[in-house]
């Protein structure tokens, strides 16, 4: 029997202070935090490696350890906000999330630093794990795609600029600078929040205990209209999320750049990054859904046995060859996500919680697994592409044939 209780029916209206166009740039702003909270100091991952006398390995886990506990915020976040709204929630993790920052920019020791990347990483779950679970309370249909592909273009910025801003602080500063900035953005989505209005519907919170409220976890977790697609999805993540956590070597150490000449090199593919969610849902949104996700996955292997081939050879060769990835992966987000919510009526904030956690748990292990010395380092990042990207496309082609159903897509 279906526990979930529901208050009385209150429709929410628009947004007192921030308006229409203000709750989709807060939205924006929520979405960046996790490539700020990587990509900005991305650059001075070989230097810090140098400041506390340590190897690659123990350094990346500062990546990897945010990224893993983001996961795990995010599954408890989301549950909680579809029983006390998501704006108690967004201060909570906001307030973390600074906290952490200022401890992360005073870290005497690498331990340390990791310790507070996990309360870091913690807070962030508390604030994106909320942002899909608004856009589905706040709109819907198509207007909701053309929303999440706004919102996923328009979070590019942050992994182009991040990377040269780091490497900007590095001149200046050093590398706790870049986390007095991530402690200043988080005070900034702190005010707005504050200014949010309740966008969770009285009529669809759910009114059981704290416990219940996460076991909803494991009722959306049983839709396999809705599970499957999220496992094949969040595959993608793996592969770059590896590239994420290795960039910087692959450009630094491998190619002799400078961090400069590497933030450049890394804005270049976050910008190709930004058009795939425009390309979408301008020019590619009435293709049949099944056929959009198998072209992505294809195009994505050929990526990354062009990075095996050729993208050793020179960096400018090695950014053409991943651009593929970076652009089948962001122009099938907000297709992606748009499917995914279609399958799950009600929990919203579970199912969000869910999409962000598989996404968010694969690209952890492809950040460890490519973080792992084994040869060639470029080759390794190819090998991850083409794997899962293999692993992706055979999965989508099972599902397609399998008698599961999927909402908008068969």
């Amino acid at each position: 029997m279906n526990q979930k209780k529901y208050k009385t029916a209150q429709l929410i209206n628009g947004q007192k202070y921030l308006k229409d166009k203000g709750l989709i740039a807060f939205i924006t702003l929520m979405n960046m935090f996790i490539p700020l909270s990587m990509d900005l100091y991305l650059p001075a991952l070989p230097k810090m490696s140098s400041y506390f006398g340590t190897n690659t390995s123990i350094t990346n886990l500062t990546l990897s350890a945010f990224f893993f506990f983001y996961a795990v915020g995010i599954l408890i976040w989301g549950p909680i906000s579809d029983k006390y709204g998501r704006k108690p929630v967004l201060i909570i993790g906001s307030i973390i999330y600074m906290i952490s920052s200022i401890f992360c920019a005073l870290s005497s020791s690498i331990y340390f630093l990791i310790l507070a990347r996990i309360t870091q990483g913690i807070g962030a779950g508390g604030i994106t794990s909320i942002s899909i679970a608004i856009i589905k309370d706040y709109f819907s249909g198509k207007k909701r795609e053309t929303i999440l592909a706004i919102v996923q273009s328009m979070s590019g910025i942050a992994p182009m600029i991040a990377p040269i801003m780091g490497a900007f602080i590095l001149k200046v500063f050093n590398w706790r600078g870049t986390f007095w900035i991530l402690a200043a953005v988080s005070a900034v989505n702190l005010l707005l929040a504050l200014l949010y209005k309740e966008t969770l519907k009285n009529d669809e919170r759910y009114t059981g205990t704290l416990s219940g409220a996460i076991r909803r976890l494991f009722v959306v977790g049983k839709n396999k209209g809705f599970i499957i697609p999220t496992l094949i999805f969040s595959l993608s993540s793996l592969p770059f999320m590896g590239y994420i956590a290795i960039s910087s070597y692959i450009y630094v150490d491998y190619f002799r750049l400078t961090e400069q000449a590497y933030s450049y090199f890394f804005a270049a593919n976050a910008l190709v990054s930004i058009m795939g969610p425009v390309i979408y849902v301008k020019y590619l949104s009435t293709l049949k859904k099944n056929t959009f996700a198998m072209v992505c996955f294809l195009l994505s292997v050929l990526s990354g046995i062009l990075v095996m081939i050729i993208g050793r050879l020179s960096p400018v060769f090695f950014v053409l060859s991943f651009m593929i990835t970076s652009l089948m992966g962001t122009a099938i987000r907000p297709f992606s996500t748009n499917v995914l919510l279609d399958q799950q009526k009600g929990d919203t904030g579970s199912a969000s919680s869910l999409i962000n956690t598989l996404f968010t748990v694969f690209g952890s292990m492809g950040m460890s697994i490519a973080s792992i010395p084994c040869g060639n380092i470029v080759i390794e990042l190819g090998c991850l592409i083409t794997i899962f990207s293999c692993a992706a496309l055979i999965g989508w082609y099972v599902f397609m044939r399998s008698n599961i159903p999927c909402i908008g897509v068969k």
